[in-house]
């Protein structure tokens, strides 16, 4: 059994992607160099929303592709076949600025993946991470750039972010394990 904490909701959610556009567009002088790769299957989804949020800043529309990491991650033998979904960057990568988007963070190892999954489309000239939400617990030297809200977990609770997209209501929940 499992109790369950809102930390956003749809509003919420709206507001930390419009303040996440515009740091990307802040520190990203040349807005013709940036793409946006999301991580399937969460990331799609914000790299979708924050490609329309950066087009209404920049006045151009942005590149965006979806990076499935499975067969690229360091646990594959740990895990029962791994669903695998469709990867699609319909441009090349080198000499642009990636920013990878994921909905959220925790060990580091899906970034990791994600960095070396990006390899095979080319040489960025820099990497940047965007998450929506950014748990801790990280196993690996990873730090997103961009953090819609930080959410300090413990190491038996979970982060289930929802989108309208995917048929759910909106939001992000926290679930707490009972015993």
């Amino acid at each position: 059994m499992s109790e369950s904490t809102l930390i956003l909701n749809a509003a919420a959610i709206r507001r930390a992607l419009i303040r996440i556009a515009h740091e990307i567009a802040e520190r990203n002088e040349v807005s013709a160099d940036v793409v946006l790769v999301g991580i399937q299957r969460g990331g799609v989804t914000l790299a979708q929303r924050l490609g329309a949020l950066l087009a209404g800043i920049w006045g151009h529309p942005v590149p965006i592709g979806n990076l499935d990491v499975s067969m690229h991650r360091d646990d594959l033998d740990g895990r029962l076949t791994p669903t695998v979904h469709p990867t699609v960057i319909p441009f090349d990568v080198t000499g642009k600025t990636v920013v990878l988007l994921d909905d959220v963070l925790f060990s580091g190892r899906t970034v990791r993946a994600a960095m070396d999954a990006l390899n095979d489309f080319g040489r960025p000239q820099r990497i940047q991470l965007a998450v929506l939400i950014d748990r801790g617990h990280r196993e690996l030297p990873i730090k997103a750039d961009f953090v819609g809200k930080n959410v300090p977990t413990a190491n038996g609770e979970n982060i289930l972010v929802q989108f309208t997209e995917e048929g759910a209501a909106e939001d992000v929940v926290q679930l707490e394990k009972r015993a």
